[in-house]
């Protein structure tokens, strides 16, 4: 008897008639069958959910909209059987976690994050600024600006220490950091929010817990930002800026 795998969903339609990729398949335009199908349980689930709140903008548009990327992963585990993970990019109703999604790489809302502390002692040294600059008049520019350089750096350091906490498992069991990985593909420094994705969150749970990846995709929820063109219910590849390089690393093994 297999240990239970959280997160593990098991498909509520039978998939006999189903043929498994013979390879891993990452597509938006056509999508695996068995994608499609896990991607209409997981909107279903988003429809019909009533564990938290998010506004998505498909009632009536009004407040903060905002629209989520969500992903799913075909699965097979120790025992042959199939199903699929799902996971959202980013934060969801201001959360990392909630059931039927896997967890982050790396969590950085728990109430213990030293980024708590970064941000409160950022939020002091802007205020400090502040305060200088509007109450005292007399305080002399330079040392204002070298406040700012404090605090220029200590936001660069809290930044790094947020990409050392990130680490990605490729099928083989190699890990690398987040910040090997966009060194190696030429990055100054990753994008913000990288490691943050439906992708890598989907491919590092199914590493960390024995789970053969078989095909993924993903696809939008919501209205799309004025800035971009995502469409509700229509399916993207993840992005290339902030996934590209994390995948090349975690997909090696598969596809390589």
């Amino acid at each position: 008897m297999i240990a239970t795998i959280p997160f593990f969903n098991h498909f509520s339609k039978s998939t006999k008639a189903y043929k498994l990729p013979s390879h891993f398949t990452l597509s938006k335009d056509a999508p695996h069958p068995l994608c499609i199908l896990a991607a209409e349980e997981l909107q279903d689930h988003l429809q019909n959910q009533q564990e938290w709140q998010h506004n998505f903008g498909l009632a009536d548009g009004k407040g903060m909209v905002i629209g989520k990327m969500f992903g799913v992963l075909v699965v097979q585990n120790s025992a042959n059987e199939i199903g699929y993970l799902a996971a959202f990019s980013g934060k969801l109703a201001g959360s990392n976690s909630h059931a039927k999604f896997v967890p982050p790489v790396f969590d950085l809302l728990s109430e213990d994050s030293f980024l708590n502390k970064g941000m409160e002692e950022l939020t002091a040294m802007t205020n400090e600024i502040k305060s200088l600059t509007t109450l005292k008049p007399e305080v002399d520019k330079e040392t204002i600006h070298k406040l700012k350089a404090q605090r220029k750096q200590h936001s660069i350091a809290l930044q790094n220490e947020i990409f050392n906490h990130y680490h990605f498992l490729n099928q083989a069991g190699e890990e690398k950091s987040l910040l090997t990985i966009f060194a190696a593909a030429g990055y100054k420094n990753p994008p913000a929010g990288a490691g943050e994705c439906a992708a890598p969150k989907l491919l590092q749970y199914a590493f960390q817990n024995g789970l053969k990846p078989l095909a993924l995709t993903e696809f939008w929820w919501g209205l799309s930002p004025k800035s971009a063109t995502w469409k509700h219910k229509h399916f993207y590849l993840p992005c290339k800026e902030k996934c590209e390089p994390i995948l090349a690393h975690m997909l090696n093994e598969i596809t390589g």
